[in-house]
């Protein structure tokens, strides 16, 4: 079994070795030369006691290997492993997202559906090991995935969120809520939280017992308002796939828009947080960092991890005990030229 390198990067240190081996002997030849010049060689010995070449070689030798093994010992060597098991702290989250026919609005482009899925996708990159559930919910709810590690499946799965497989209209956030507690282990809220991504018109008005439930359970509840207050009208498409807009008994055009103070209300009653689009760019992230990532969270095993034996030990030792020979000879010629 060789040897690895946890820091090859400090390998660099072995570049200034030549550099003072060059430096240091040019200015031993010419200390050397200068004598020569004004002392016969017999008699050096006489006229400058503290002085000796062949120690000032060895000096030299040494610094340059002290040099040698600190490089080598920054460098991380390391040789064998073992193997450890690992736990992290991990948070579950379920992402609710409405799909009801107001979701499809264009007060948010491309629309309002759409941005809910691009906030989703946003918060899986800064997911730190947690595991999240998706839910796609209207006038009831319905899984799309359970609680995963897995982003790749999350992402593949939100491209076909859609109000197509709605089994009934309106937004119902009370059916939503249930599905989402219907997920978690039911031991401890405390590592538990659901984020509805919707507009707020909450059709069937249950929403807030379910989420008192939620609080008694110490489940947070989060919420990202995703449409404007201005509103926006709802397209829908005939047979023939022309589009229109829906309109409401009057005729008139049905404008929908954010309910974003009920939604607030049904957020804070839980021990929650409410953002919106209008807020913020990127409202489920800022959640997520701001609050979700600090709640407590439950130790889950991570596996078995492979912990190098650093050896930098070996390298360091042996470049105290030459910079300690090197220090030494040069406390012995300076002990001689006093004499």
């Amino acid at each position: 079994m060789g040897f690895e390198l946890l820091r090859p990067g400090w390998l660099a240190l072995l570049l200034l070795v030549p550099f003072v081996l060059a430096v240091g002997g040019l200015g031993l030849r010419r200390r050397w030369r200068d004598l020569a010049r004004v002392v016969v060689p017999s008699r050096l010995h006489r006229f400058a006691p503290g002085f000796s070449r062949a120690r000032a070689r060895l000096r030299l030798v040494f610094a340059g290997a002290t040099l040698l093994f600190l490089g080598l010992a920054a460098s991380g060597p390391v040789r064998g492993f073992t193997m450890r098991e690992v736990s992290t702290r991990s948070i579950d989250l379920v992402a609710a997202i409405d799909t009801s026919n107001s979701m499809l609005a264009r007060d948010l482009r491309p629309s309002r559906l759409e941005r809910a899925k691009r906030e989703v996708r946003s918060l899986l990159d800064a997911l730190h090991g947690d595991r999240v559930a998706l839910i796609a919910f209207s006038g009831d709810a319905r899984d799309v995935a359970p609680l995963t590690h897995d982003r790749a499946t999350l992402e593949g799965l939100l491209d076909f969120v859609s109000p197509e497989d709605n089994r009934r209209g309106g937004t119902n956030l009370a059916a939503a809520l249930e599905k989402g507690l219907a997920l978690f282990d039911g031991r401890t809220g405390a590592h538990e939280a659901i984020v509805l991504l919707t507009d707020g018109e909450d059709l069937e008005g249950k929403g807030a017992e379910v989420a008192k439930e939620a609080a008694e359970r110490g489940i947070r509840v989060f919420v990202v308002g995703i449409g404007t207050e201005a509103g926006g009208k709802i397209p829908i498409r005939d047979a023939r796939g022309a589009e229109s807009f829906l309109k409401g008994p009057d005729g008139e055009d049905v404008v929908t828009k954010l309910d974003g103070r009920t939604l607030r209300e049904l957020a804070e009653g839980t021990g929650g947080a409410y953002l919106s689009t209008e807020n913020s760019p990127t409202p489920l992230v800022d959640l997520y960092r701001a609050r979700i990532s600090r709640l407590e969270g439950r130790d889950v095993e991570g596996g078995r991890r492979r912990v190098p034996h650093d050896r930098y030990q070996w390298p360091l030792v042996l470049a105290v005990i030459c910079m300690g020979l090197e220090v030494g000879l040069r406390e012995r010629v300076a002990g001689r030229a006093n004499r």
